[in-house]
């Protein structure tokens, strides 16, 4: 980290508590971001014929489940209208072999089922939602016997990406403004207390963690992929205030370029995520 000597106190107006996502931004890393998913669906062997994604974002993910289950009545829910639009000028309509794509409005700090389901799914955005374990009961409770109930989310929250951003934010130039706002995740559990919590539902549960090492190109990478992750909450906090944003990404960006140095051919960002796939009992 920099050093903060004499900072200049910024301004703290008001801001929404939401963050303002941008697909664009998001997708820049579509490939890597994909990747857990498709290791995730590798562990559901059964053939659902509906299927709930929760926190859908722009939609590509989604597609992946319309391309493994063709036949399946698939639904995305998001909070953010801009994924949202975005999911469904690209993805929503017929499938290829008769099932249905669409996406709707929904929190899912408050989401519970409306209907049966045979698998509800989400990838990487359990971690936007402090208590998401106090829902599973509630979404067990809507899948048919046998359904299942498969998530990832990312276990990289004491990583030099995440704990930086925290630390930058709670620095005496930055702390009025955005104390709080880079450390999200300490809400996230292990893998064994997830095991734990979905065995104690009558689950037979396979939870497991993975480290990528992504190798990311381009000039300061590790700053790109989480401008449309992390860093959201931030960027919202600090709202049209271009000079406060210019301020904060330059400071942001050297220590980034410390903790993470450029190779000959990229630059590595290891990523730990956690994965859990629990089965209803039939």
């Amino acid at each position: 980290m920099h050093s903060d000597t004499a900072p200049a106190r910024i301004p703290a107006p008001g801001s929404p508590s939401t963050p303002t996502w941008d697909p664009q931004q998001y997708l820049r890393h579509a490939g890597h971001r994909a990747r857990p998913f498709l290791d995730l669906l590798n562990r559901i062997p059964e053939l659902p014929a509906r299927i709930a994604d929760l926190g859908c974002g722009p939609g590509n993910v989604t597609a992946l489940l319309a391309e493994r289950w063709p036949e399946a009545r698939i639904t995305g829910f998001d909070l953010s209208p801009e994924m949202l639009r975005r999911a469904d000028e690209e993805y929503a309509g017929p499938t290829a072999g008769g099932g249905r794509l669409d996406f709707r409005h929904g929190d899912l700090a408050h989401w519970l089922p409306e209907e049966t389901y045979d698998l509800i799914v989400s990838n990487a955005a359990l971690q936007w939602v402090p208590g998401h374990p106090g829902s599973f009961a509630s979404w067990v409770n809507g899948l048919r016997p046998g359904g299942t109930l498969a998530f990832q989310v990312p276990g990289n929250f004491t990583a030099p990406s995440h704990r930086i951003l925290a630390e930058l934010c709670d620095t005496p130039r930055w702390r009025d403004r955005l104390a709080g706002h880079g450390a999200r995740y300490v809400h996230l559990l292990e893998p064994a207390e997830y095991l734990a919590r979905l065995i104690e539902l009558g689950c037979s549960a396979d939870v497991w963690e993975t480290t990528y090492h992504q190798l990311l190109t381009g000039t300061d990478p590790v700053l790109d992929w989480v401008k449309g992750t992390a860093l959201r909450p931030v960027l919202t906090r600090l709202g049209n205030d271009r000079a406060a944003v210019d301020l904060f990404l330059d400071e942001y960006r050297g220590a980034l370029r410390e903790a993470y140095p450029p190779g000959p051919r990229g630059t590595v960002f290891p990523f730990r995520r956690i994965f859990a796939v629990a089965r209803k009992e039939a």
